[in-house]
């Protein structure tokens, strides 16, 4: 049956983490205790706001289909949280509610990109982003990045990396997996050299409000041919939930509208009815109160594993994770993760998810546990480097 396959599928590849996980799970099914670094979700449950809604709209029948870009309450709510957060107008016809983020770049890249075109963006980087372009029949170009530009691209390495059939370029700050920001500055600039040639700029902001440190700021507020892709799943704790949204240049949305009619038909109705509770005040002291407890395990981890001897040059100011070079600990980052998991029940995430720069040199911790099992966790790495 593999010749039946479509030949795209060869250039998606799995993700490895889930592999770990299945391992890890197993583990736990056979009475192993497990520390959990390597999952990108949250550990907190949804805010008990969202829920009763959501439970709220299921009794009031919400279940039936919505419009393909999502109810007019919800749309005008998230331009709202725009203009209270952000002090940045945003028209609600501009806003699109999609199926987690994830449907959101793949309308954004079915709505862009032809066949041959490439859409540049950072190695290392989260994957799925990668494969939404291989999906949409483009080229994705992966431009190595480092501590020297806080693993993020720059408008030099933009203009070195464009080719004639660059189409787009993708930034994502907060980044998976290095927890870094493009500053205001850095992205205007990459937005002149975009716009320069033509291109159009795409920015996943989807750990936007997990910023511990630096401007907090929306591309939003930058410009309005701007792709901007969010989520109700890292800071407002939706992940099952399964809802994103996208804020569109204005000539392009009748396009994506038609797209997701094709592709969606509609955003799960219940969730999105839930999420008209994620921007009142009472959720919003909840969340406040979890990106603290993040900022907390952060500054508990960095410095315990840089003791460990992993190295990480620049201090990340977003997201929940730690990009952490291993290369002083060993030479093979996935047999170091599967190792750790096997012998001390430590689970983290190597760095061949994430790219081809440099990855048997990396490892990503998550910090979506607590930190007593954060402090079990470094006691178990400790242990696994007496013995490596």
């Amino acid at each position: 049956m593999d010749q039946l396959i479509a030949d795209r599928l060869s250039q998606i590849r799995p993700f490895y983490v889930m592999e770990l996980l299945a391992r890890a799970r197993q583990l736990e099914s056979e009475g192993r205790s497990i520390i959990h670094m390597e999952v990108g979700e949250p550990d907190f449950p949804t805010p008990d706001p969202i829920v009763e809604a959501g439970r709220q709209a299921l009794m009031e029948d919400h279940t039936h289909y919505t419009p393909a870009m999502g109810i007019t309450e919800l749309r005008e709510a998230i331009a709202g949280h725009y203009a209270t957060r952000f002090g940045c107008r945003v028209d609600p016809q501009q806003v699109v509610v999609t199926p987690g983020s994830s449907g959101a770049l793949q309308l954004v890249m079915g709505v862009l990109v032809n066949p041959g075109e490439a859409v540049l963006m950072a190695d290392p980087g989260y994957p799925c982003n990668r494969h939404f372009v291989y999906l949409a029949g483009g080229d994705p170009v992966t431009v190595p990045v480092g501590p020297a530009t806080q693993y993020q691209l720059t408008a030099e390495l933009v203009e070195k990396a464009w080719t004639p059939n660059t189409k787009a370029v993708m930034l994502a700050t907060p980044s998976n997996p290095t927890g870094t920001l493009v500053s205001r500055q850095a992205m205007e600039e990459i937005h002149e050299v975009v716009k320069s040639r033509n291109g159009v700029l795409i920015i996943d902001e989807i750990y936007q409000g997990l910023v511990y440190g630096g401007e907090e700021f929306t591309a939003a507020s930058i410009a309005d041919d701007i792709f901007v892709i969010n989520s109700f799943s890292k800071y407002f704790g939706m992940t099952g939930w399964r809802l994103g949204w996208m804020i569109a240049p204005r000539e392009m949305v009748a396009a994506v509208d038609k797209l997701a009619q094709n592709i969606f038909l509609s955003p799960p109705t219940p969730s999105q009815h839930a999420a008209l509770a994620a921007f009142t005040e009472e959720t919003q002291q909840i969340l406040e109160s979890r990106r603290e407890a993040f900022r907390a395990r952060r500054d508990f981890l960095l410095p315990k594993l840089q003791e460990l001897g992993f190295e990480m040059a620049t201090e990340p100011q977003g997201a929940f994770y730690l990009y952490a070079n291993c290369s002083s600990l060993t030479g093979d980052s996935f047999d170091f993760a599967m190792r750790l998991l096997e012998e001390e029940g430590g689970a983290i995430t190597p760095g061949k998810d994430f790219g081809s720069n440099r990855p048997e040199q990396h490892v990503r911790f998550a910090y979506t546990t607590d930190i007593s099992k954060l402090e079990e966790g470094v006691k178990r790495i400790a242990r696994f480097l007496g013995r490596s």
